[in-house]
């Protein structure tokens, strides 16, 4: 059998697992025809596994697609398909009951794709792509290629010269950093034309999440500028007036105001429908009260993306939450307070972190805060309608961080490499030991597996679908990056602690990726899981 022909197989029975766990797990948790949140949380463990078992799944038949494209594909394609079959068996271990499966991805093809991706001769001839491929080829068309190769410049030129001050000292991200990058015209890539913005429909969220990798791959801060707005510029162009759009894209295009989104709340994180800041109704003004956390760039930015609740009555949940867009200046470092004519305060406190630095996550805190009428996204219309918004603007959000994920697992790649050519063990260069070998070849195909799950949900995205794949990817790619950053830092040994070598950096930045924009936990559970049941009849 030809391991085209194994392939075909694996990707078949594990599409198969998804859809045999996906019907099981339906068929229990649906109450009125609906799914139930309280039955599906009968079994958690087993329905986050689902999650990531389709995850894998389409990840493996995209790494599968682009192993036709040439034998450096193929060769990566072998042994990133062993990685995800060997990580989708881990998972329906011991739960094939729980998951109503009878197929444990076990004989015929699996075994044999498993052991092909394996193989000690495939290893060595990915390692010794490595000099004129690296990860393997991206295979993007003019267009997107124009936009890496900008963003790659850019980035090594303006961006990674600071990245190791800013994170060792927590400074903020340099201003000549985002007048750059607004000059690129980065700040415009989700916007129309119509609106002073760059938007190429076609290649739209596809160009936006390269330029993410690149910008990602020389730092989190530079890659994490392009995040915030656009999730407000989704927003807006979702649900806004004629006059908001107006008003607001093309300062956001011109980089002239950036953007901040204040969410999450010292008791509600994920469960964003439970939110309980007020915003009520004065006159001409919504008066702001209550607390905020984790919002990054608030310092800094001017247009800072609130969601507060405007129906008093708790039970109302997310019908009862809307969106505001608050103008406010431009603050530097850790701390700032905005006091109001009539009273009204906002102050905010930067959050000490150990990685993530540059742009700084504030606790906010709002009391009386007196926003015009005119602040509340869609006017009349848009009255409690903010979660909505919200809910559709992350979705850009996951698929950026996923894209940023790739940026840092290849920065963490790159330098393990270079590192293992140079450092001397034993008399001998790192590089030439098996073990280090077979690490870095399994760096290159989990990369290449997961750059092609994201640029795959970024063409969804662009189309007007794909929020439970850009929800796949993120999840996926944010746990990949972890455990490359270290194996990378681990390859570097002692050095790999020392502040002094970037893979430190990139190591704790890694951590947060899993966390923000949707926890792994809750992105499993409620939007991948729940867009998988949803989908049965």
């Amino acid at each position: 059998m030809s391991w085209g022909h194994d392939a075909t197989e694996s990707t078949a029975r594990m599409a198969g697992a998804v859809a045999a766990a996906t019907r099981h797990i339906a068929r229990q948790d649906r109450r009125d025809g609906r799914v139930s949140t309280d039955l599906l949380d009968r079994d958690q463990e087993a329905t986050y596994h689902l999650a990531f078992l389709a995850a894998e799944a389409s990840a493996a038949s995209r790494i599968v697609e682009y192993a036709a494209a040439g034998p450096t594909e193929e060769l990566l394609g072998r042994m990133a398909l062993a990685d995800l079959l060997r990580s989708a068996r881990t998972r329906i271990d011991g739960r094939l009951d729980r998951l109503g499966l009878d197929d444990d991805l076990r004989g015929g093809g699996c075994d044999r794709a498993l052991q092909s991706g394996s193989d000690p001769a495939v290893i060595d001839e990915v390692v010794a792509s490595f000099g004129v491929t690296g990860t393997g080829p991206r295979h993007l068309d003019d267009e997107v290629a124009l936009v890496a190769d900008t963003f790659r410049r850019f980035a090594d030129e303006k961006v990674f010269p600071h990245a190791a001050e800013v994170h060792r000292h927590d400074f903020d991200v340099p201003e000549e950093v985002i007048t750059g990058m607004a000059e690129l015209g980065a700040f415009g890539m989700s916007i129309p034309a119509e609106h002073g913005g760059f938007l190429q429909a076609r290649i739209g969220s596809l160009a936006m999440a390269v330029a993410t990798e690149e910008l990602s791959r020389a730092s989190l801060m530079a890659g994490s500028l392009l995040t915030r707005p656009e999730i407000l510029v989704t927003a807006l162009l979702e649900g806004g007036t004629p006059d908001q759009k107006a008003r607001w894209l093309p300062s956001i295009a011109a980089g002239e105001q950036m953007v901040a989104v204040s969410v999450t709340e010292p008791d509600h994180g994920s469960d964003v429908a439970g939110l309980r800041m007020s915003a009520r109704r004065d006159g001409d003004h919504f008066v702001l009260t209550g607390t905020k956390t984790w919002a990054t760039f608030a310092g800094r930015a001017e247009l800072l993306m609130t969601l507060a609740r405007t129906d008093p009555d708790p039970a109302a949940g997310a019908r009862g939450l809307s969106l505001f867009v608050i103008e406010k200046p431009a603050f530097s470092g850790h701390e700032f307070t905005i006091t109001q004519p009539g009273g009204g305060t906002l102050s905010g406190r930067a959050i000490a972190t150990i990685g993530y630095r540059g742009l700084h996550s504030f606790e906010l805190v709002f009391e009386d805060y007196a926003v015009s009428v005119d602040a509340l996204i869609g006017g009349n219309g848009g009255l409690n309608r903010g979660f909505y918004l919200q809910m559709g603007a992350f979705a850009s959000g996951r698929l950026q961080t996923a894209a940023r994920a790739v940026g840092v697992m290849q920065a963490a790649f790159d330098d393990a490499l270079a590192y293992s050519r140079s450092r001397r063990v034993f008399s001998r260069p790192l590089l030439e030991f098996g073990l280090t070998r077979a690490s870095l070849a399994r760096m290159a195909a989990r990369i290449q597996a997961n750059r092609q799950l994201t640029y795959h949900s970024a063409g969804l995205l662009s189309a007007g679908r794909g929020e439970v794949e850009a929800a796949m990817a993120k999840a996926l790619a944010s746990r990949a990056a972890e455990e490359i950053t270290r194996d990378a830092m681990q390859l570097h040994g002692g050095y790999g602690y020392a502040e002094e070598y970037p893979i430190s950096r990139l190591f704790v930045d890694a951590r947060v990726l899993s966390i923000f924009e949707g926890t792994e936990e809750v992105l499993a559970l409620r939007v991948i899981a729940r867009g998988l049941l949803n989908q049965v009849d």
